[in-house]
């Protein structure tokens, strides 16, 4: 079996020559134009979570041979979370090399960020399957390039860190209400405001309801922060 050009190109963007085509193939196929002839990269999606998640373990503990359980977990979790799984599946070309459904297709499935994800680790898992950990390894450590060094400015939840704030001042948690919605249903743009008990608040507009949550808590710590 040989792949089509975009996948070769595809294949080498990432670096990594499959000796078995077929399990990018199937890594790039969607469940809504699967078939008994064509399988659909769930199964390597579940299994390149856990190779991906074992890479950034071992990684961040090569990094900071200091760092607690503690420090690390939200490190780990920023750089194995869906959203970050997308980025990477973006920077890559991933999307343009899917293969959907109609349906999917004509609901802009090629940008959705959970579906981007999911891919992301069904190819990780495709180098796992192909050519061993080692080779899975390469491939994620040269993908995820220096969000690794630099992964704790992104790993501080900021809403968790909103809340934390409050309560250390005695007040109540944030609160977050959905100000609107606009764009087409494959493309939606959310805008959601967090809103403290003292009557501070901030409002930001994303792709998901979590993203502009994060935005929104984001902007209104830093504000907090910089008037105590």
């Amino acid at each position: 079996m040989k792949l089509a050009a975009d996948l070769q190109a595809f294949a080498a963007r990432i670096g990594h020559e499959f000796s078995k085509p077929e399990l990018l193939i199937r890594a790039v196929t969607h469940a809504s134009i699967s078939s008994a002839s064509r399988p659909d990269n769930q199964r390597l999606e579940f299994l390149g979570d856990r190779v991906l998640g074992l890479v950034m373990a071992e990684a961040l503990l090569k990094a900071d041979t200091a760092a607690s359980e503690g420090q690390l977990a939200p490190r780990f979790n920023a750089l194995v979370r869906k959203e970050t799984c997308a980025e990477v599946a973006r920077e890559m070309g991933l999307g343009e090399v899917l293969k959907l459904g109609r349906s999917e297709m004509m609901s802009g499935g090629r940008r959705k960020e959970a579906l981007l994800g999911d891919a992301m680790e069904a190819v990780i898992a495709a180098v796992y399957s192909d050519a061993g950990f080692e080779a899975a390894r390469r491939v994620v450590l040269r993908l995820w390039g220096d969000r690794i060094g630099t992964v704790e400015a992104d790993a501080r939840d900021p809403k968790t860190a909103l809340q934390e704030w409050a309560q250390a001042r005695g007040m109540a948690p944030p609160t977050y209400l959905e100000r609107g919605r606009e764009g087409p249903d494959h493309q939606p743009v959310f805008t959601v405001e967090v809103c403290l008990a003292n009557g501070e608040s901030e409002a930001a507009s994303a792709g998901t309801k979590r993203q502009a949550e994060q935005a929104a808590a984001r902007a209104l710590l830093a504000r907090m922060e910089n008037q105590s």
